[in-house]
């Protein structure tokens, strides 16, 4: 077993545009269930097969996914989404277009995140076991500045830990955020 991606940064506000595209988030979404072709795509996304195809060659130029020429049978091309972890500069080395781009993508990434959980508690009584598994935490801690960058690192190591390139015979995917910020309001 692979371990997860080596952490890259990402300084060109034209990869975060590309990733951002709503059709082209949905088709990353559709591509983390597995592989499949642009009509495959089209058919379950609602879309055409030549929209989600040039959407897919978009993606595949900024190597958020990668063609899958195994699967492939004749004329037909599989894609599959590729495993990064991806940073972003801090917001203070940003420059103005990247941090227009960066906060619209945060308003877009919450939105999603509103979304998917309106949608577990929705059918939440449908999932068995795994409507139990809302596991929740809110809280406040006093730290520094450092103090904060050491949490968010361990933070992501034991988001790493847990990151499995193919999921085991009983398990599923578990969506997870983390937000730290500081009150605006406190001297």
């Amino acid at each position: 077993m692979t371990g997860p991606p080596t952490p890259e940064e990402i300084t060109d506000a034209a990869v975060l545009k590309a990733m951002m595209h709503p059709l082209r988030r949905r088709i990353m979404e559709a591509l983390g269930r597995g592989p499949a072709t642009a009509t495959k795509l089209g058919k379950e996304l609602g879309e055409s097969s030549g929209a989600t195809s040039y959407h897919l060659r978009e993606l595949a130029k900024y190597d958020f996914i990668e063609e899958a020429p195994e699967l492939a049978h004749g004329k037909e091309r599989w894609w599959r989404a590729r495993q990064r972890d991806i940073r972003w500069p801090r917001h203070s080395e940003q420059n103005e277009e990247m941090r227009a781009v960066f906060d619209e993508a945060h308003r877009a990434a919450f939105t999603e995140d509103l979304e998917q959980m309106a949608r577990f508690l929705r059918r939440r009584d449908e999932l068995g076991e795994w409507g139990d598994a809302l596991v929740f935490s809110r809280g406040a801690v006093h730290v520094n500045i450092e103090e904060l960058k050491q949490f968010w690192e361990e933070y992501l190591e034991l988001l790493r830990r847990y990151w499995r390139p193919e999921p085991g015979p009983d398990a599923r995917k578990v969506y997870v955020r983390w937000t730290a910020f500081p009150d605006p309001d406190e001297e």
